[in-house]
């Protein structure tokens, strides 16, 4: 009597990538190619942008750091001139590391009007590509830069006497948000420039940045401002980044009374992630509308 043979079972469908997650990754990879070839082949953009927090550390460190008083953390109160200057450097570097992140706005903001005013923006929108690809490709090749921009700002702080008080988890959270943080001010940056689809007035506008990074806690405690202008710096959203910062780093910091100060981690997080949600959408939607 002949054996029962089992019917073979058929083979699984192998998985099937949609041809837009493919298009999205190909165009997203082309893009951010492109932003890296660029510096690649204008070594002095990237000089400049490795140079500046250099600058930033003796500027603010040193001619700054004198003058300015701040929280004492060891006995609460206020830290006094002598003591200050190396105590003022602790309280200050996650402020440049701030002002790092939300710089990205400007060479963003910049280069998106540029690309509109040369037309380039043109010829890639009637190419078969992923909007979102070529924009997302932009913001990760300036996340690359910004890591590598705060790394050397983080070397030289270490240099100056700042110190990473609060363990390597903290210290890697902190700068995951403050790269959070980059990546979300280059997707208000691409939107703006888009907007304005000019590199004069965009140039122009990038001026408006300045105020959205001086009135913070980033340079000086807030608790010495008119009480409006305290309210607009506590709820600015780098300031939440900055006091998230302090927090994890363990370096002096003086966070007020505000929710946002108070809950430093959490309202830096909700920022970019509001942010994200509005301005991601209405750039590629920018973007693929141009001139229509």
């Amino acid at each position: 009597m002949a054996a029962a043979t089992t019917p073979a079972r058929p083979a699984a469908p192998a998985p099937v990538i949609p041809p837009a997650a493919v298009r999205l990754v190909s165009d997203t990879w082309s893009s951010m190619l492109r932003v890296l070839l660029n510096y690649r082949h204008s070594p002095g953009l990237l000089a400049v942008s490795l140079a500046v927090p250099v600058v930033m550390v003796v500027v603010f460190g040193y001619v700054f750091g004198s003058a300015v008083r701040i929280p004492d953390s060891s006995s609460g109160g206020v830290g006094g001139s002598g003591a200050g200057a190396g105590n003022y450097r602790e309280f200050l570097m996650p402020g440049l590391f701030a002002l790092v992140a939300v710089n990205g706005i400007m060479p963003t903001m910049i280069g998106a009007a540029r690309d509109v005013g040369r037309g380039v923006t043109d010829r890639l929108r009637s190419m078969p590509v992923s909007r979102t690809g070529l924009l997302l490709g932009q913001a990760l090749a300036d996340l690359l830069i910004s890591a590598l921009v705060l790394a050397l700002l983080a070397a030289v702080g270490l240099a100056v006497g700042w110190r990473m008080r609060g363990g390597p988890a903290d210290a890697a959270t902190a700068f995951g948000l403050l790269l959070l943080f980059r990546f979300t001010m280059t997707w208000l940056g691409q939107l703006l420039g888009l907007a304005v689809g000019k590199e004069e007035a965009a140039g122009q506008l990038a001026i408006a940045v300045f105020p959205l990074a001086m009135v913070t806690n980033a340079f000086v405690p807030t608790g010495g401002m008119p009480g409006w202008l305290r309210t607009v710096a506590d709820w600015n959203p780098m300031s939440a980044v900055v006091q998230a910062g302090r927090e994890l780093f363990g370096n002096p910091s003086a966070p007020g009374s505000a929710w946002p100060m108070q809950h430093a981690g959490l309202a830096a997080v909700l920022w970019c992630g509001v942010l994200l949600a509005l301005c991601g959408p209405l750039a590629v939607r920018k973007f693929a509308t141009h001139g229509r």
